[in-house]
């Protein structure tokens, strides 16, 4: 299924790395991903914020991998962040997950996730 990534003319340029649209043409395969937070397997949890983002990560991984997918089948990803400090360190930890993929992307700010320990979530969309 092609996938095709834009960044059109007419909208402010992306202010890091991921682009605005994803086009989907053609049959294949989608996964939507739920929210993933930084649980390990058996149920850990880091109190520290990269810690959580890199986990988060590693299940949206694992799931994708479930799928036959990997990162560079991800359309979307969202992610949800507690604490505005942590913009940056997400945007480097995304990167190195994406390693040069850029997918269509929105980062919000909350007062609160569903368990006050977790400091980040994290949804994707995926298709191959």
């Amino acid at each position: 299924m092609p996938i095709s990534f834009s960044n059109p003319d007419g909208v402010f340029p992306p202010g890091s790395r991921y682009s605005h649209a994803a086009l989907v043409e053609g049959g294949g395969r989608r996964v939507v991903v739920s929210g993933q937070v930084g649980l390990t397997p058996d149920g850990h949890l880091d109190h520290d914020g990269e810690a959580q983002m890199e986990q988060a990560l590693a299940n949206l991984r694992a799931i994708l991998s479930a799928h036959g997918m990997g990162p560079e089948n991800v359309l979307k990803v969202t992610v949800f962040l507690t604490d505005r400090e942590m913009v940056p360190l997400w945007r480097e930890v995304r990167d190195a997950f994406f390693d040069g993929h850029a997918p269509a992307s929105s980062l919000l700010l909350v007062a609160g996730l569903a368990d006050p320990r977790f400091l980040v979530e994290v949804e994707a969309e995926a298709a191959d």
